[in-house]
């Protein structure tokens, strides 16, 4: 109960939020609806005092907040304030295209995991795993690409080039396929890689071990292995689930989809509040909805093994992974950065106009002359810097409030209802525009995965064997929690972390192709994305350049995440009181086999 009224507190204040909006912006509601509905009218006090009657805001916010919240308890979200249409067929409309490209989007990603991890299943069906841990590279690559890139591609090639799908509209089931694939292959490409993390765990238990000597056949272990990750997996499933209904507001504007996203940021632009606090709330429900249906799941999928606290830990230690790709991964990162640091990044030659690459300039110019390999050199201090440091902080804020999901889970569920769009547009209200805005909305997101993966690994983690043990040998709280649940809980976080540096990278690169992010004549990397994008038909090279460094990000990151492992040693247990004065010693994860059917 304590719970639920957190989470019902938390979203009312979100929507009270929301609905302030137009007033912490410092500017009359009644000016930007009279400039939407007749732009050529002049803004006379007696005209925009008549609008303010006509909307019902002359009694100020409190007035228009208290009217909005009883007309929901009669099913009225009331009318728009531009178009003077009901909300909520409007809001209604949107959410069930929102749904259904989800839906997709949502299976898309789901048949991308399981390519990924199609090779760790066949070796662990066939007991050949041994300690080995996917590099990850290709899958590093696709989670990097930005969502609207790869929509911009294939809305021109294959929907206008090729003629294969319709890239336009929204008309039909077939209309779906391509902003499906947009937003579905990078979030595959997330999951698979976390799944992939957990698999060689799954495969070295003891049920693994003795299916195979009774001659159950691989696939049906492999079945088994992936039904035994996956409750570690669904609170962040639910996180994608909500992300790609509200949170694809680029891709919406690249195929012109009327989703619920692209409706609340144009609500939100115009200040239709009535519009952006009934989108609002639909996506806080559906993030409850997502969320309950999450943890019912789990449940169902662990059965009583999480109550008896009979599992086995998933996360044991293993061997680090090679160290010559995130070298070499580094070095070319480097290089580039160096190379285009030497560079001047603001240098116009209009002679040289969207030029290939070539000796003088490696990676073409721009639409102005400009060389892409100085803006992509000198954008890298701004994104990469800035993205380690936010990715940093989620981190440190993930891993603390995942430890106590009592708090952090309504956190997440409310934080996640939110597209990072709309929370800039806030934090643009609040405090203004400027170069911290975009990394302000970017952290005040970024951490809510890692917490509820956090919570996730850590419900798991307390009921595995060796922690009842521990539990019966006299181990207190503190000893539990820093010898046993973070060791184990922390690393495969921390490798979440890496996997979504470039994500924090595109998050900000979003903002800046919305125009809410970094502004002319920065070279930031989203700003690169952006200003290039009409170009990629006639100069592909212009946004194939920073889309290749933020795929070399990722690349170095995920092969970086895959040495962060607990090495295999065996060391003293420390030495318990079990309260009768007989000193144990506690059992320890360190102290078992590494994951990997030898």
């Amino acid at each position: 109960m304590a719970g639920a009224g957190w989470r019902t507190l938390l979203a009312l204040g979100l929507v009270c939020g929301i609905g302030l909006l137009p007033w912490l912006t410092h500017t009359d509601p009644a000016y930007t609806v009279l400039k939407a509905r007749s732009a050529e009218r002049e803004p006379t006090p007696e005209v925009l005092a008549d609008i303010r009657q006509q909307l019902g805001i002359d009694g100020g916010p409190l007035h228009v907040l208290a009217g909005w919240l009883g007309g929901l308890v009669r099913g009225d979200a009331g009318q728009s304030w531009i178009s003077g249409a009901d909300v909520l067929p409007e809001v209604t409309r949107a959410l069930g295209a929102s749904l259904l490209l989800m839906g997709v989007a949502l299976l898309v990603a789901v048949l991308t995991a399981g390519v990924i991890c199609l090779r760790t299943l066949r070796l662990g069906a066939r007991r050949r795993l041994g300690g080995r841990r996917g590099g990850g590279s290709g899958s590093a690559v696709l989670a990097s690409l930005p969502e609207f890139l790869v929509a911009s591609v294939l809305a021109t090639v294959v929907g206008v080039q090729l003629g294969w799908l319709p890239a336009l509209g929204w008309y039909g089931p077939q209309w779906t396929v391509l902003p499906a694939l947009a937003l579905g292959l990078p979030a595959g490409a997330v999951l698979g890689r976390l799944l992939d993390d957990l698999l060689p765990g799954a495969f070295g238990e003891p049920w693994a071990l003795a299916a195979a000597a009774r001659g159950l056949t691989g696939r049906s272990i492999a079945r088994q292995a992936v039904r035994r990750c996956v409750p570690a997996l669904l609170p962040n499933l639910g996180l994608f689930v909500v992300g790609l209904t509200g949170g694809a507001v680029a891709v919406e504007q690249v195929f012109d989809i009327p989703g619920l996203g692209r409706t609340t940021l144009q609500a939100a632009l115009a200040q239709d509040l009535p519009v952006l606090q009934a989108g609002t709330l639909a996506l806080v429900l559906l993030a409850a909805l997502a969320t309950g249906a999450t943890r019912l799941a789990a449940r169902l999928l662990t059965g009583p093994a999480l109550r008896d606290g009979a599992l086995s830990s998933l996360h044991r230690p293993a061997p680090p992974a090679g160290r010559l790709l995130p070298l070499v991964y580094g070095a070319v990162l480097v290089a580039v950065v160096a190379f285009g640091l030497v560079r001047d990044p603001l240098a116009l030659d209009t002679g040289q106009r969207l030029r290939a690459p070539s000796a003088e300039h490696p990676f073409g110019t721009d639409a102005l002359g400009r060389d892409l390999l100085a803006r992509v050199g000198h954008g890298a201090l701004d994104t990469l810097l800035l993205a380690a440091a936010i990715s940093a902080a989620a981190l440190l804020v993930g891993v603390l409030l995942g430890l106590v999901p009592r708090v952090s889970a309504p956190l997440v569920d409310t934080l996640n209802a939110v597209p990072p769009v709309l929370v800039a547009l806030l934090v643009t209200a609040v405090a203004g525009s400027g170069a911290a805005t975009p990394a302000l909305a970017v952290g005040a997101v970024a951490w809510a995965p890692l917490a509820a993966h956090t919570s996730a690994l850590l419900r798991q983690e307390r009921a595995t064997l060796h922690i009842t043990a521990s539990k019966g040998l006299g181990a207190g709280p503190v000893h539990l929690l820093r010898h046993e649940l973070l060791p184990a809980v922390v690393p495969p976080v921390l490798r979440h972390a890496l996997l979504r540096l470039p994500g924090v990278a595109l998050a900000l690169a979003s903002l800046g192709f919305l125009g809410l992010g970094a502004q002319p004549p920065s070279p930031e990397w989203g700003l690169l994305l952006a200003e290039n994008q009409p170009y990629a038909e006639r100069a592909p090279w212009a946004v194939l350049a920073p889309a290749a460094v933020l795929a070399l990000l990722g690349a170095l990151a995920v092969s970086a995440a895959g040495g962060l492992r607990r090495p295999v040693r065996r060391r003293p247990s420390p030495v318990v009181d079990g309260g009768d004065g007989v000193e144990r010693r506690s059992v320890t994860a360190t102290e078992k086999e590494p994951a990997g059917v030898r």
